[in-house]
């Protein structure tokens, strides 16, 4: 039964939201525009706000749904829903359906804090928006609430398996965001534009 959770889970994160999103608004794939990439921030430059908040929801669910559903089958102490949030992880970064490539983890890792422990994730939320209100980088505000959240696990006395699994969860987001990091530091990477001026 764990394995049959474990294994949904990473069908579920599989699905290429923005792929799908650009496909049934008869707009460009986002994966031969802009960054390339099939996460919002990507999307919002190729599609607009409609397509880019659809394609928000939609990998946050894949996060939400399966630790969710994990937390209802299974008693509190069971490794089972944090193996189905990583699980979802892994399927939206690696999506056999896209050649075992997919996007960076952002929403759908947000998805999975939001099942696991409401208030790590909120605060992951305001480190979010207080970077990218900072930089304009959405990349830097997923950077500084990668490298937080196991902090914050830590601060408010989680159970160890919560701290691992924010640390991992972390260190798989930082590197997919290596190419981020170095144009940052070059001075290169993309800005999101202020409010008002798309």
């Amino acid at each position: 039964m764990e394995w049959v959770f474990i294994l949904a889970s990473y069908l579920l994160g599989c699905l290429p939201t923005g792929v799908l999103v650009a496909r049934a608004m008869g707009g460009s794939d986002p994966r031969l525009a802009g960054s390339g990439n099939i996460g919002t921030t990507n999307v919002l430059r190729t599609l607009g706000k409609k397509a880019a908040i659809i394609t928000l929801l939609g990998d946050l669910g894949k996060g939400l749904i399966p630790v969710l559903a994990a937390r209802a089958f299974f008693a509190d102490a069971s490794l089972v829903p944090y193996f189905a949030a990583g699980a979802a992880i892994l399927g939206h970064d690696f999506s056999f359906l896209l050649g075992f490539k997919g996007g960076k983890g952002v929403a759908t890792t947000f998805g999975t804090l939001l099942a696991l422990s409401l208030p790590i994730a909120l605060l992951c939320l305001a480190t979010w928006l207080a970077a990218v209100f900072l930089t304009r980088y959405s990349s830097a505000g997923a950077l500084s609430a990668a490298a937080a959240c196991p902090l914050f696990s830590l601060f408010l006395g989680g159970p160890a398996r919560m701290t691992l699994f924010c640390g991992a969860a972390a260190a798989l987001l930082w590197i997919q965001h290596r190419k981020n990091l170095i144009r940052i530091m070059d001075g290169t990477e993309n800005r999101l534009q202020k409010p008002g001026s798309m």
